[in-house]
């Protein structure tokens, strides 16, 4: 199968979704999901039955041994378009989606942020932004949203963290451009998602302070404030306190 154009699509930013040929497959119940989102996640690694175990099961152990009936289970579900091979592979290393098989969402991630970087080195701001807009367009909610597992839980607040490094990067080309009203949308969105988010406040701030709208930076770094202390109690940290200071003084540099 490798070198074939894949037809099989996996998403797991957002609830674990798969198509074959644009057709929404049934993967079974939570747990046989999230063997798939290991598998993925791992693509083109092999992983050995225990390794697939401690991602999925971690110390909640199953008495049964119950990969090999969940890989049944997704092959039969993924299907292989009636070819001989099947998409999850079995070998001596372990199990792997097949090379060439499956395109998976996270990996396209990847490589788009790879771009991201190539174009920020070229000093290509239009570039930047057009494929931060392509990442964030691959996000449809929570990543693995409701699976359980460590591995999914781990993965849950790293793809979190990429698609919010993904804003901050966009707005900071946007601004560049003089794109200022759309880069304060995003951020502003993107501060009502993560509330304890203090980087994404400042820029927010930063980014109202230059557009001439410093009552409401103020007003940013009051909510932050609020959220800081009722959620965590705890009091700004440095670059919170420092885009205040700077809306205070009336600086719009930065």
């Amino acid at each position: 199968m490798a070198g074939a154009t894949p037809t099989l699509r996996v998403s797991l930013l957002g609830p674990l979704r798969a198509w074959r040929d644009g057709r929404l497959l049934n993967l079974g119940h939570q747990r046989q999901q999230t063997v798939l989102a290991v598998l993925a996640l791992r693509l083109g690694r092999p992983l050995t039955r225990r390794e697939l175990l401690d991602d999925v099961w971690g110390l909640e152990q199953p008495a049964a041994n119950v990969v090999p009936v969940y890989v049944y289970r997704l092959r039969k579900a993924l299907g292989d378009g009636g070819g001989p091979a099947p998409v999850i592979e079995h070998g001596p290393r372990g199990y792997r989606l097949a090379p060439g098989a499956v395109d998976v969402d996270v990996a396209r991630v990847e490589e788009l942020v790879a771009g991201i970087g190539e174009a920020e080195r070229a000093d290509d701001p239009a570039e930047a932004v057009r494929l931060c807009s392509r990442v964030l367009e691959l996000f449809r909610g929570e990543p693995l949203a409701g699976l359980p597992g460590p591995l999914a839980e781990l993965e849950r607040l790293r793809l979190t963290e990429r698609r919010i490094a993904v804003v901050r990067r966009k707005a900071r080309w946007q601004l560049r451009l003089g794109r200022d009203a759309e880069a304060i949308a995003e951020l502003f969105a993107l501060s009502a998602e993560h509330p304890l988010d203090e980087p994404s406040a400042a820029m927010l701030m930063r980014a109202l302070q230059r557009d001439g709208r410093q009552a409401e930076a103020l007003a940013v770094f009051e909510r932050a404030r609020r959220s800081l202390s009722d959620d965590l109690g705890v009091a700004p940290s440095r670059v919170l306190r420092r885009a205040h200071q700077m809306i205070l003084r009336g600086d719009e540099a930065g």
